[in-house]
């Protein structure tokens, strides 16, 4: 599947098969987030983001990595990455590249919804963070369980088999690009729910 950024420079492939689930997930840094990039329609009606949860290698930046840049709502927070050109947000990964995860937003992909819905599953289906959500979400709790089995199962098999996230770190385990890190103020304000 194709990713790309909303004006085009960055472009991708996902590989489906190293998905692990699809989920919404209403925390409050993926809204502050969706926020700071200042781009429509990165939220649900509840403030939650629509997310890949994969192994990095199941994505491949084909064209335009120089255009790829990092942030961080705080010094130990996800490290999210997005294009520079437009904003367009297209993964966020823990700071330790031991850990091998990965999620890329939906609205990355440049897919049709229905072939989107047809690989990885309707969105909201799996809800992650619901207590944050600006409205009640419901979330049928069996696949909340089986979502976050497959999403812990990869983790760990990775883990198990020293797999290290070499899409977006160096060999010294440092990100390619130097986040921005947002100061409090900054991420407070961006919190804040209407």
């Amino acid at each position: 599947m194709k990713l790309a950024c909303r004006c085009g420079p960055v472009e991708g492939r996902i590989d489906p098969r190293r998905v692990h689930a699809r989920a919404s997930c209403y925390c409050r840094d993926c809204r502050a987030f969706a926020r700071w990039l200042g781009g429509a329609g990165l939220l649900d009606v509840a403030g939650g983001s629509d997310i890949l949860a994969m192994a990095p290698d199941g994505l491949q930046i084909t064209r335009g990595f120089e255009k790829m840049a990092c942030m961080s709502l705080g010094p130990r927070g996800l490290l999210r990455w997005y294009a520079s050109c437009c904003r367009t947000p297209l993964g966020n990964v823990p700071r330790d590249p031991k850990l091998y995860y990965l999620g890329v937003p939906v609205s990355a992909i440049a897919e049709p919804a229905d072939v989107i819905e047809g690989a990885f599953g309707p969105r909201g289906h799996i809800a992650v963070n619901a207590g944050s959500a600006t409205v009640p979400v419901a979330s049928p709790p069996l696949a909340r369980l089986a979502g976050t089995l497959r999403i812990v199962a990869g983790v760990l098999s990775a883990r198990l088999r020293g797999r290290r996230n070499r899409l977006l770190f160096d060999t010294d385990g440092l990100p390619l690009r130097e986040p921005l890190v947002l100061g409090r103020t900054q991420r407070d304000a961006l919190s804040l729910d209407p």
